[in-house]
């Protein structure tokens, strides 16, 4: 069993930044897909960022060369730095992790383990 959990999310203004951080627990071996996902309201869940096995990262093209992922601890800690922030970005915030290895189009399917959330807002 795996569990995670988020942190760091609040409110900024336009152009601000924010670091989320998600620290996992448990057996997190067999983890091979690692992301953060989103979800505004009224809206579907979509995936922001991941990391794979190798420590490939990609982005969503919403997100691209605005934030970061990192990771610490073997993976066990993942980190979103989220700069340049606008209206868009507000949304709750989740890490998942998959046993499966990340297979683009990233969806929600197929993630194992989710966090709590943690809540973006971003006012203009």
């Amino acid at each position: 069993q795996v569990q995670l959990q988020e942190s760091g999310g609040g409110s900024v203004q336009a152009g601000g930044s924010l670091r989320l951080s998600c620290v996992a627990s448990g057996y997190t071996y067999s983890m091979y897909c690692r992301a953060w996902f989103r979800q505004a309201p009224g809206k579907e869940r979509e995936w922001v960022a991941y990391i794979d096995g190798d420590g490939k990262i990609n982005y969503a093209a919403s997100v691209k060369d605005r934030f970061v992922l990192s990771k610490r601890n073997g993976g066990t800690t993942l980190y979103l730095q989220m700069n340049a922030l606008n209206p868009d970005d507000s949304a709750m915030y989740y890490c998942a992790f998959s046993h499966r290895y990340c297979e683009e189009p990233i969806t929600s399917v197929g993630f194992n383990y989710w966090g709590q959330g943690t809540q973006v807002t971003v006012s203009s």
